[in-house]
């Protein structure tokens, strides 16, 4: 792993899979959202907002009018 930054509050290092570590001052690792926010101030990853899912058209009401045909 090769140090990329280092405060007193935090150590930032980068693995060789390219993903990122951080550890406190007090030597135990920082995960989730805390991990987020410290990388997200400084600069060194950015979000991307989901695009919407969009729904499947509805289902055409032939196809049951078939059904009902058959079933007679």
């Amino acid at each position: 792993m090769s140090q990329v930054k280092k405060t007193s509050e935090y150590t930032i290092s980068k693995r060789r899979d390219d993903r990122f570590s951080v550890v406190d001052a007090n030597k135990k690792p920082v995960n989730g959202e805390e991990k987020v926010k410290i990388l997200l101030a400084e600069g060194l990853i950015t979000l991307k907002v989901a695009a919407p899912v969009e729904e499947a058209p509805a289902a055409e009401e032939a196809p049951a009018a078939d059904e009902a045909e058959a079933a007679e």
